[in-house]
């Protein structure tokens, strides 16, 4: 199934599961920086591959989380924010500006992944009783091109679209904006969308 072919209905059923995502998130990194942070997802849109390269550039060098998804919907989650969001994401959580990301600022970048990344599995185990089990977070920094490609072929998945969830981080009125997106392996879209009602 492409994501191409999402109903109204089905497209609410995952924006509802990535607005609960969030809230855990949130809460998750609140607890670990005893801070208060807000998430929200002000958009889930299904764009089309290339429109990612066009949109973003695909030459574009950007900071890369890529979290295996296993269990009984198999796939992988990336995380993608440009550098200048990556140092800004760093400081908001550390309270340390740094020019060039250090190994402390790459192992910030892979806990936020690891915590919203286990934050949306559990959203959507909770609603569909299925389980999903994220992997230990890889942090890269590379061409976005070469980013999505890897992580494209190792999903088995060549559909010409992908789920682009928008996610905003606000603590003390800094806004900070990252994309999200899932790269299902063929058929596990088709389970979560059936265990949640919406098929």
């Amino acid at each position: 199934m492409s994501y191409e072919h999402l109903t109204p209905m089905q497209m609410d059923a995952l924006r509802e599961v990535g607005n609960i995502g969030a809230g855990n998130a949130a809460t998750a990194l609140s607890q670990l920086l005893n801070k208060k942070i807000d998430m929200s997802v002000p958009a889930i849109n299904v764009v089309p591959f290339d429109e990612i390269f066009a949109g973003i550039g695909g030459e574009e060098i950007v900071y890369g989380v890529l979290v295996r998804v296993l269990g009984d919907t198999p796939g992988n989650i990336l995380f993608v924010f440009e550098k200048e969001t990556a140092v800004n994401i760093i400081e908001l959580l550390i309270g340390v500006k740094e020019d060039s990301v250090s190994e402390m600022g790459n192992s910030v970048i892979s806990e936020i992944g690891n915590i919203i990344s286990a934050s949306y599995m559990n959203a959507i185990a909770k609603f569909t009783n299925l389980t999903i089990i994220p992997s230990v977070p890889a942090v890269t920094y590379d061409m976005l091109g070469a980013i999505l490609s890897t992580t494209f072929i190792e999903s088995g998945q060549f559909d010409e679209y992908v789920l682009d969830v928008e996610t905003q981080f606000l603590q003390d009125n800094s806004k900070i904006s990252g994309h999200f997106y899932y790269i299902p392996m063929p058929g596990s879209l088709e389970i979560i969308l059936n265990s949640l009602g919406v098929m």
